[in-house]
């Protein structure tokens, strides 16, 4: 769900930013991005230039900059910025990548997600340009123990026909971004995390020899919760039923995800009420309406754990 920190991102797509100096790109990167530490050993003078455009708390960056080393320490952990994802696609230059002992070479075209929480490197060795998509890592669809076994592998090789897509699309931001109204550049943030999700989902299930048989118990729930999010029988007890387990086994799945069964049926809920809100093809449904399309029966109850959630109540958002 959509964190106060992850509101801190929403901003208005910004004019293209130039650096002339290796501490004007530190701190516009530290303001565009998370805490970095970054470094040059090159004896040249340093230029960059940014451009950003953000929607819905998800955030499309392009950098052209010389070369220069990029590191997200323990220490710049600690000053903030975990719990984000970021892809990146290098549509110039070359990289490398290092994250959770993988280390990974990336040449144009190619597609990879790091991980904000965890220390990584990005070694810029000539002059680059590269388009970073960075979002809080609740906002994809799939539990995050999955998703943290792709970062700093080559997408494309693990899936060449969706990364091929998902690259064509990413390829035209923010640039094309900054003529669009916000509605227009939500729903192109929304289509771009369900190409990611579609993407990163059949990577996972590609292989499932390898996989821990309760991850792939775990996806199926998930998957059924999700198809199943408007029935007001949806519980504990009939998920458990529809997968021959146990509740108890059932509590215990979404103990390893770091959740449990009735928040991850609240977010989802609250998440397709959200996306239907700020839809405006429905900007005539009633909101009690769209809370009961998606399970929730309480208006009174519905506006509470909508505003608990994302800080702005059900026609607050609507109006944004």
């Amino acid at each position: 769900m959509q964190t106060a920190q992850s509101q801190n991102l929403s901003r208005l797509t910004a004019p293209p930013a130039q650096a002339d100096s290796l501490a004007a790109f530190r701190s516009q990167v530290s303001a565009s991005f998370v805490p970095l530490r970054i470094s040059t050993e090159r004896p040249e003078p340093f230029a960059a230039r940014m451009s950003s455009a953000d929607a819905d708390s998800v955030v499309f960056t392009e950098v052209v900059a010389r070369p220069h080393l990029v590191e997200r320490t323990p220490e710049t952990i600690a000053s903030g910025g975990s719990g984000y994802y970021k892809v990146s696609l290098l549509l110039s230059g070359s990289s490398i990548l290092v994250q959770d002992g993988k280390e990974l070479i990336m040449r144009p075209g190619d597609l990879s997600i790091y991980d904000t929480s965890r220390p990584y490197s990005l070694l810029f060795g000539e002059e680059f340009r590269n388009l970073i998509m960075m979002f809080p890592k609740d906002r994809l669809e799939l539990p995050i123990p999955f998703t943290e076994q792709l970062t700093a592998v080559s997408l494309g090789q693990q899936h060449n026909g969706l990364a091929q897509i998902l690259t064509a699309f990413l390829s035209q931001f923010p640039a094309q971004l900054t003529a669009l109204d916000t509605r227009v550049r939500t729903k192109l943030a929304h289509t771009s995390l369900d190409l990611l999700g579609t993407m990163l989902s059949s990577i996972l299930d590609a292989d499932p020899v390898q996989r821990d048989p309760h991850q792939v118990l775990l996806q199926k729930i998930y998957s059924y919760v999700d198809q199943n999010l408007s029935s007001p029988t949806l519980s504990p007890g009939s998920i458990a039923a529809a997968h021959y387990i146990s509740t108890r086994h059932l509590h215990a799945l979404f103990r390893q995800a770091d959740t449990t069964v009735s928040t991850w049926i609240r977010e989802r809920r609250l998440d397709r009420c959200r996306t239907d809100l700020l839809d405006p093809v429905l900007a005539d449904r009633a909101i009690s309406s769209i809370a009961a399309r998606w399970g929730f029966t309480d208006a009174a109850h519905f506006s509470r754990v909508f505003k608990a959630a994302y800080g702005v109540s059900p026609s607050e958002i609507r109006r944004t």
